[in-house]
Formats: structure tokens, C-alpha cells, sequence
């Protein structure tokens, strides 16, 4: 194994206890990733030293729990996972009446101590240092041998571990899904045997656990686990209720499947966490909306997508996700269903789907929608008439190129040039946007209030010769932007 590099914000603080005569290791999640080769999210220290002695040697500490982990901030650094590190005393756990949080906490001299209360065992590896790099390895429960073979196993007894914090069983599964590694049998089974504990754990928490599987490289396998084991269940049934519901027609899969597959899609695409929401929960309004239709030997689900995003925004309260993530997620979910055939369907239309869900929210909606096909088991992820969908959308969301551009109106124009309305403000109106198309620089108040009185003193003839190339011109730059949108889009 290759010696790895640790950054100086981490090494300077292992010194300093060290030499005030501490011992100190890395330990947790950051030693897991280095031996993964992955860049830590944050940095765990383990000491010998108490909450007390650990605050007199640094500057800067926050120290506000009951489980001795002092905080040591680096200012100096502009790099998040150092500014926060977390120095704890080695410690000894009992009692977790609560199933979360243990009952009795109690400080050891020990490293042995601290490392068998931990959960699995490739976080239960500590490392000393020596001038920047990993010099001694403390391995007792064989971590680095599950990192090396991928697997996921609990410190000791998995009942115990899952016993004594139960959601333990969720983050088994979460480090499964991040790491690309399996769980071995024996805590699989401990999880499924014990799953109903899982009840007696915050819905936040719960949901914390749910959101990093979800945003994870394999959030389809984590809901197949989450399922397996028994612990979906308790927190997500409606998804459950999708197994075996069937669908036929343009569908290869049924409806729980769909929904996992679609999700997968915007994992591997790297989509954000509402995309990836929607895509899980889009069609769950179809195993209350299935109806077996004789005549047609096909199954129907109208009015899935209302009934689905009730159901959305039911779950997404009960699991007490923001309010900003509540409303985007079911309108995404209502909305789902807005594709229609491209040779039919007229801009305003799409207008009208741009109003319906928000101009902010549109492209997600297509990007649920991409999902949502390939959930089908489509192999094209951008055929045609989607790609029709998305240069419409395109000219819908491009301001319109009119006079209203212009930086005076015809009031305006009556006002300064003391002429009154009729066709001849048109005229100079557009004889006026001919000027700025070719100039934009000129589309001020100033320059086309003056240039007006010009031309309004024109004869009208001749005026409205101007008006007209305006008008002319117009359209040529309507047609120029349309043709840049359709080449964009590979569509004819």
C-alpha cells in the first residue's frame, strides 16, 4: 500500500497533540477514502486527550456537545472540508435507549476503545502520521480487507450495531450504493431481521439517509436493497404499492421498475436531487389509477399524473423535505405527461406548459421526461420529436423581436414629434427598429427621439417605404433566430 499525503491544516493539528504529549490518529470516513483514493469530505480525529486539554492547545474551538468532539476551525484555509475538523476523545458507549444515541458516554486512554463502538469496519481503520504521510495502521476488525474486497460489514454482532443505532441500516446501504460495494450476509440479514427499528428513527434523519442514496452512482440498486430488507416500507409504501402493477402498451416494464430505471437515468446523467425525486415518484399515482380496458387488451391510467402529484407532495411533507423542493418535485410530477405529437402541437401550447410548470423549471421537466423513455426501455434518449419539443420550448422562451424592443413607444413619439395617432407612428416605429437592428447602440431615449422628429417631418410616402423595410427586416431576423434554434437542435 502506497503512503498517502495528508494536507498540512490535518497534519499540523496531529502534531500539536502529539506533542503535548497526546497520542492522536486519523480515523472514519477520511481514512476509509484515502485508502479508496477518493478526496475525504472531512477530517476525523481521535486523541487520547480530554475536551479540555484538547481546547487549550488551538486558537479557534467549538465545543457544544455531550460526546467530547471539539472542533478545531482553520481560518486560514479556503478549503471547506478542512475549516471544520473534529477531534474527539477516545471513548466508550453504552445504552442507546433512544436507538440512536447512546445513554452513557465515557472517556478512554485507550484507541481499542474507540474503534469497537464504531459502526462498520472500513470506518473502524486508524492511522498515525509522520511528516505528512500515513505511518502506522490500526486495523482490528480487517476494515482495509472489506475495503479491498468491497463489502460492508458491521463491527462485531450486526444486531448489536443496528441495536444500538438504528439507522445504521440505512447507511449500510447508502455506503453500499456511494461506494459501489455489496453488504456480506450477515448484516443483510441482521437488517432485514430488525428492520421494524428503523420506526423509532427521526423522519429527517430517515430522509438524509434517503436523499445520499438517491444522489448516489446507484440509487436503483440502494431502493431494490432499501426494498429487500424490509425497510422501505416503513417509511416510502406508496412506492411499493408500483410492484408488479402492470402496463403493457408502450411499456416493457412494470410500473416499479419504470420508476427505477427512470431514476437511474438521471443518476448516471449526474441530475440534481428534484429531478431525481420526480423521476422515482412520477407515475405513482398509477397503481390508483389502473383501469383493463377489453376492448383495446390494454390498461389505463388517466389521471395518473393529478392523482400522483397529491401523492408527491403527501410524501414529501410526511418526510419533511423543504418547501422549495416540495413544490418544484410535484410540479414536475403533474406536468409530466405534457408531450404530444410535435406536428400538432402550436407555440402557444407550449407557452402555456412553460406557464404551467415555470420558465425556471422547464428543462428539468424535460430532463424528467428523458428519464421517463428511457424508463420505458427506449434506447433513444433524444429522438426526434423530443428534440422538436426542445426547439419549440427554445422559441418560446426567446423574447420576441418587436418594436417593443425599442426604447420609446408611440406615446411617446406623439408627444415629442406633436403629430397624432394613425399609421404614421407605425411607420416611424418601425423605421426606428430597422436603425437599431443594425445598431443596437443606437436604442436609446435621446438618439430615438430625435431621429423620430426626422423622420416624422418625412413625406409620407416615403416614411412609410421606411416603415415597411422595418417591418421586412423583422421577419428576416424572426426566421434567422428560428433557423439558429432548429440547427441547435438537429431538427428540420
Amino acid at each position: 500500500m502506497n503512503k498517502k499525503t495528508i494536507p498540512n491544516e490535518i497534519t499540523s493539528i496531529v502534531e500539536t497533540l502529539e506533542k503535548a504529549g497526546f497520542q492522536a490518529y486519523l480515523v472514519g470516513g477520511c481514512v476509509r477514502d484515502i485508502f479508496l483514493g477518493r478526496p475525504p469530505k472531512d477530517w476525523d480525529i481521535t486523541t487520547n486527550a480530554t475536551p479540555e486539554k484538547i481546547q487549550v492547545l488551538f486558537t479557534k474551538t467549538v465545543y457544544e456537545n455531550v460526546y467530547g468532539t471539539v472542533v478545531v476551525i482553520n481560518e486560514s484555509t479556503e478549503d471547506e472540508t478542512l475549516k471544520n475538523v473534529e477531534v474527539t476523545p477516545y471513548r466508550l458507549e453504552s445504552g442507546y435507549s433512544d436507538r440512536r444515541h447512546p445513554d452513557t458516554i465515557k472517556f478512554s486512554d485507550k484507541i481499542e476503545d474507540d474503534l469497537k463502538r464504531r459502526d462498520f469496519t472500513i470506518n473502524a481503520i486508524a492511522v498515525s502520521l509522520s511528516n505528512g504521510a500515513i505511518k502506522d495502521i490500526i486495523d482490528l476488525y480487517a476494515g482495509f480487507s472489506d475495503i479491498k474486497d468491497k463489502t460492508i460489514r458491521t463491527v462485531g454482532d450486526p444486531v448489536d450495531r443496528f441495536s444500538e443505532d438504528a439507522l445504521r441500516m440505512m447507511r449500510a446501504i447508502r455506503l453500499a450504493v456511494e461506494l459501489c460495494f455489496t453488504c456480506n450476509k450477515e448484516t443483510l440479514a441482521a437488517i432485514q431481521s430488525h428492520n421494524s427499528l428503523i420506526k423509532e428513527i427521526a423522519i429527517e434523519r430517515v430522509r438524509d439517509e434517503f436523499v445520499k442514496i438517491l444522489m448516489s452512482p446507484e440509487p436503483m440498486k440502494g431502493i431494490v436493497m432499501l426494498h429487500e430488507t424490509g425497510l422501505l416500507q416503513h417509511f416510502l409504501p406508496e412506492l411499493e404499492k408500483a410492484i408488479k402493477v402492470d402496463q403493457k402498451g408502450t411499456h416493457i416494464y412494470d410500473v416499479w421498475e419504470h420508476l427505477l430505471r427512470s431514476l437511474q437515468l438521471t443518476a448516471d446523467k449526474k441530475w440534481p436531487i428534484d429531478v431525481r425525486l420526480a423521476a422515482l415518484f412520477h407515475d405513482i399515482g398509477k397503481p390508483a389509477t389502473q383501469r383493463f380496458s377489453r376492448e383495446t387488451d390494454k390498461y389505463t391510467f388517466y389521471g395518473h399524473e393529478v392523482v400522483g402529484s397529491r401523492e408527491t407532495r403527501k410524501i414529501l411533507e410526511r418526510m419533511k423535505f423543504s418547501r422549495a423542493t416540495i413544490e418544484k418535485v410535484t410540479k414536475l410530477v403533474r406536468w409530466h405527461m405534457f408531450f404530444s405529437d410535435t406536428e400538432q402541437i402550436t407555440l402557444s401550447a407550449v407557452r402555456r406548459m412553460i406557464v404551467n410548470v415555470g420558465k425556471e423549471n422547464i428543462w428539468d421537466l424535460m430532463n424528467l421526461r428523458v428519464g421517463d423513455r428511457v424508463g420505458m426501455g427506449r434506447p433513444k434518449e433524444n429522438p426526434y420529436r423530443l428534440r422538436k419539443y426542445k426547439s419549440m420550448i427554445d422559441q418560446a422562451l426567446v423574447d420576441p423581436i418587436s418594436v417593443g424592443m425599442l426604447k420609446i413607444n408611440g406615446q411617446r413619439i406623439m408627444e415629442t414629434c406633436k403629430i397624432p395617432a394613425g399609421p404614421k407612428i407605425g411607420f416611424i416605429l418601425h423605421a426606428l427598429f430597422n436603425e437599431v437592428l443594425d445598431d443596437p447602440k443606437l436604442n436609446t431615449p435621446e438618439y430615438l427621439e430625435k431621429k423620430a422628429q426626422e423622420l416624422a417631418i418625412l413625406p409620407e410616402n416615403e416614411l412609410k417605404k421606411l416603415g415597411l423595410e422595418g417591418k421586412e427586416r423583422k421577419v428576416e431576423e424572426d426566421q434567422k433566430a428560428l433557423e439558429e434554434i432548429k440547427k441547435k437542435h438537429h431538427v428540420s
